[in-house]
Parts: structure tokens; C-alpha cells; sequence
């Protein structure tokens, strides 16, 4: 069976449809489009008196097949299911933090409820417009310092899922020997690394892990540069890596490629990059993806928004919810029985409290 099928519904769905925004990406200097129909629809509370949903994406922007992607997914699920319109929005390169408090001020003037900001640098942006449009509820992903009474912390236990990654590398491996590459070096990724590391070296803890960040900032590029990922990955795989495990955006789009061409397992994030179109060329080396279910967080925000019930506060996601977990979905790697076997036992344990994942390396 496939352990991704053990994800909640709405997670799986929400993959599913991460697909057509990886084939729809725009890059992040083209406009949003603004839809405003659906929200006279069958399915929507008569105590939802919104416009629709307002996304406003990270660094690296929709069709990074990864984190981005995820959230549009959850974006285009909940205007389905509840009938709403929606507006998803670019960033631009280099902008400034004025340029997000506008981004996210606009869409909750034009009536937009919820409105989303994907990443941990919106986290001044989302205190000010959350300020400033009490009447609004605002969600942020990855960042729990936002404290209002209108705005949702989304934040997830990255280092769970992270740890099967880290599992499921030791087991493949041929050579004792895999790679971590992290988009910026910060505490949000020392999370992947943490876990990642202590997966590996709950196997074995002889095995070498090679560990490379590709900027001190997300401004320099460490998110959204594939040819830097690609560049880390040739080095790890020329010093002797036979996986590479990534959490580095649009740059990971590189890393997977770069194994992919010199036949050495990479390990996607965020989405389930196995099944991504514009990687498909790849797919065969990528042994599965440590899973972040950013699309079904966007959800239920919105539905406790529509159900006149909105969440406000930190909201975290963990293996036990099903917002975590490790896509397998290769069939290679689902006929390694022992991997397969290990990376369960490993979920069980953490579900269970028998092992506690660190957050730091």
C-alpha cells in the first residue's frame, strides 16, 4: 500500500491538484489574475460574506513544484469545494517589506477573507495589514511570532517528515554516504537538516551526510535558483552522496536534476515531486518526498472562515494530523520492503512519542 494514501483526504487531494499549478506556474514577475465568481454558490455559509480567498506566494512564486505549489493547491481546492472566487498574487524580485504590507492590504480591501501569506517573511506584512483590517482573518505558513486575534499561525513539524526522509536515505544508500542541501540557512531549514540527520543516523550512525545551504539570505536566491541547486548537488554527488535530500524551493528543482542525471536518489520536499510533470524526466530518481501539507492548512483555513469559524492562533501540523509525512509514491522505491518497512516503523514511533525529533541540528 502506499503510505501517502495514509495522508488525510484532503491532503491527497490537494496533491493532486498541485499538479496543474506546477503546469500553470507563472514566474514571479507576471501579474495575478483576479476571479471574483463563485461565492453566490450552493456551498458557501450564509454567514460568509467574503469575496474569496487571497494567496500571496513566497519567493520563487507558483510553479516551483514544491512549497508554492502546495499552497495553490489549496487555494483552487477550497474555491471548488465552497464556491468562492480567489485571487493568488507574485511576488517580485527584490521588493521590499512595503511591497508585501501592499500586497496583502490590497487583497483585504478588495474584500478578500481569509488572506494568506505563504512564507515566513510575511510576518511583518501580516502584522500590519492584520492591524489595519481587524474585520479580515489572516493566515501565515511557517512563522509563529504573528499574535492577533484575526490571524492564524500555520506552522508545521517539519523535522518529522524530515526524519523518515533521513530514514529512507540510510536504507537505500549503496555507500554509506548521502547529502542534505538547505535553500537559506535559517532556523526553518536547520528544522529539515535536524531531523534529517537524525533519521539517517537512527540507521546508521556511521553513515556521512554532506550538508550545504546555498545562501545566508532568502533575498540572494536560495529559494528560487535552480542552477545553485544544481551546482550543490554536483559537489555532494562528486564527493561520493548516492542520495540527496533537499528543502530549498525552486532551487530543489535543480538538485533534482542534477541526481537524476548522474542516476543518484534525490529526496523532493513539501510536494510529492515524484509526481510533478515538469520533473517527470527525473522521476525515476526521486525516491520520494518529505511531505508538507501546506495546501490542506490554506484549506482549512478557509473553511473555518466560510463556516463562520475562523481559526486564529498557532496551528501545528504533525504526523498525528496527517499535515506531515514522506510521499512514496516511486514504485522503486515501494519494491525496497525494508525501506518501506523502516520508514513505518519510524512514523509509528514518532506518533507514538517513542522517538522525539530535534528541531536543531
Amino acid at each position: 500500500m502506499r503510505r501517502v494514501s495514509r495522508l488525510s483526504q484532503v491532503a491527497v487531494a490537494v496533491a493532486a491538484l498541485a499538479l496543474a499549478a506546477s503546469a500553470c506556474g507563472k514566474t514571479s514577475s507576471e501579474s495575478a489574475g483576479d476571479d471574483e465568481g463563485g461565492t453566490s454558490g450552493s456551498g458557501v455559509s450564509k454567514n460568509y460574506k467574503g469575496k474569496g480567498i487571497g494567496l500571496a506566494y513566497d519567493i520563487g512564486g507558483k510553479g516551483d513544484q514544491s512549497f508554492n505549489d502546495a499552497a495553490y493547491a489549496g487555494f483552487a481546492k477550497a474555491r471548488k469545494d465552497f464556491k468562492i472566487g480567489g485571487r493568488d498574487m507574485e511576488p517580485s524580485d527584490g521588493e521590499s517589506a512595503a511591497d508585501k504590507v501592499q500586497r496583502l492590504e490590497q487583497l483585504a480591501a478588495k474584500g478578500y477573507n481569509p488572506v494568506i501569506g505563504i512564507g515566513y517573511i510575511y510576518a511583518p506584512a501580516v502584522q500590519a495589514a492584520a492591524k489595519k483590517f481587524p474585520k479580515t482573518t489572516f493566515g501565515i505558513v511557517d512563522d509563529a511570532s504573528v499574535k492577533a486575534d484575526n490571524v492564524a499561525d500555520l506552522v508545521f513539524h517539519e523535522e518529522q517528515s524530515s526524519y523518515l526522509a533521513g530514514v529512507a536515505a540510510a536504507k537505500v544508500t549503496k555507500v554509506k554516504h548521502v547529502g542534505f542541501i538547505g535553500g537559506v540557512d535559517n532556523n526553518l531549514i536547520h528544522k529539515f537538516e535536524a531531523g534529517f540527520v537524525q533519521g539517517v543516523h537512527s540507521v546508521d550512525p556511521k553513515i556521512k551526510i554532506e550538508k550545504r545551504y546555498l545562501t545566508e539570505k532568502a533575498e540572494d536566491g536560495g529559494f528560487s535558483s535552480p542552477d545553485k541547486g544544481e551546482s550543490a548537488a554536483s559537489g555532494q554527488i562528486e564527493d561520493g552522496a548516492d542520495v540527496i535530500y533537499h528543502a530549498a524551493g525552486l532551487s530543489g528543482q535543480g538538485v533534482i536534476q542534477e541526481a537524476g542525471s548522474k542516476k543518484v536518489w534525490a529526496i523532493g520536499v513539501d510536494s510529492d515531486q515524484y509526481q510533478q510533470k515538469p520533473l517527470a524526466k527525473y522521476k525515476d530518481y526521486i525516491l520520494g518526498s518529505a511531505l508538507k501539507d501546506v495546501g490542506g492548512a490554506v484549506y482549512d483555513l478557509t473553511k473555518s472562515v466560510v463556516e463562520g469559524k475562523p481559526m486564529a492562533g498557532e496551528q501545528r501540523y504533525d504526523l498525528k494530523s496527517g499535515r506531515v509525512g514522506f510521499a512514496d509514491t516511486n514504485p522503486k522505491y515501494q519494491a525496497m520492503k525494508d525501506a518501506v518497512a523502516a520508514v513505518e516503523k519510524a512514523k509509528k514511533d514518532i506518533v507514538s512519542g517513542k522517538v522525539t525529533v530535534k528541531t536543531v541540528p
